[in-house]
């Protein structure tokens, strides 16, 4: 049995367009860690495109064993 987490983790650049900068980078390997070093392991991720089309964001989903 397992137990998900799901977080919304926002870029600063619409991906589609542009590409990722260093700092989103470098903040989703942080978080990335963290949840890692907490025991979840990355299941899924998907990418969401804003209605501003101005930024996205992933929406990721982490599990770990009950």
């Amino acid at each position: 049995m397992y137990e998900y987490k799901t977080e919304i983790l926002t870029t600063g650049f619409k991906w589609f367009s542009d590409k990722a900068g260093e700092a989103d980078i470098e903040q989703f390997n942080e978080r990335f860690t963290e949840r890692c070093i907490e025991g979840w392991e990355l299941v899924t991720y998907s990418y969401m495109a804003t209605s501003a089309q101005v930024k996205g964001a992933l929406l990721v989903t982490y599990r770990k064993k009950k």
